[in-house]
């Protein structure tokens, strides 16, 4: 009698510690380029000059009714820049800007996220480029999420967020070159 209670007592407690979350695990999609992480900045405070990075991967843990317990986890390749222009793109690779030769990744890592309803919801997380981490806030809304055509679940979100190019170390003293950058980022993940 004592042995059953005992394997009751371990069953109930496995049972217990190995309840499914309800967050989903997502992978973003950007090998089918279903996602996007792009950029503008001013360019002689006349027009925006635009551009993307075209390489990058990432994760994000997502439930809709505790959107609060996300995650999200990305690394972008700096040296696929892309400005549909390649001297702008090489100038941007070079020291002045990214620096690609000492710093070939960025990354983001959230540490919070803070729901304002409606779909809303502002990620806080550190933002690492040019080997310099800062705290960056995103301001995110859910687009849409559900099953696709192939039975897979798929959930998609846009994000903003805007920095000083001196808080990760890009010269100040580059003339009319913006001192600012606003990234767009428009995100879809497949569940694993």
């Amino acid at each position: 009698m004592k042995l059953r209670l005992a394997s009751l007592a371990v069953l109930a407690t496995t049972l217990v510690f190995t309840a499914p979350a309800n967050a989903a695990d997502y992978v973003i999609d950007s090998k089918g380029a279903h996602a996007s992480i792009n950029f503008r900045v001013k360019h002689l405070g006349f027009s925006w000059l635009v551009g993307r990075f075209d390489t990058f991967t990432g994760t994000f843990s997502f439930d809709d009714k505790a959107i609060d317990k996300s995650a999200v986890n990305v690394e972008i390749d700096t040296a696929s820049v892309n400005s549909n222009h390649a001297e702008r793109d090489k100038h941007l690779r070079s020291a002045d800007f990214l620096d690609v030769a000492q710093f070939p990744k960025a990354t983001f890592v959230s540490k919070s996220v803070k729901s304002s309803g409606d779909g809303k919801a502002t990620i806080i997380g550190d933002l690492t480029l040019r080997g310099v981490t800062k705290e960056v806030a995103i301001d995110a809304v859910t687009i849409g999420g559900g099953a696709d055509p192939w039975g897979g679940q798929r959930q998609g979100f846009e994000g903003t967020t805007k920095f000083a190019l001196t808080d990760f170390g890009i010269p100040k003293d580059l003339g009319p070159a913006s001192k600012e950058v606003e990234l767009t980022l428009h995100v879809e993940g497949v569940k694993k």
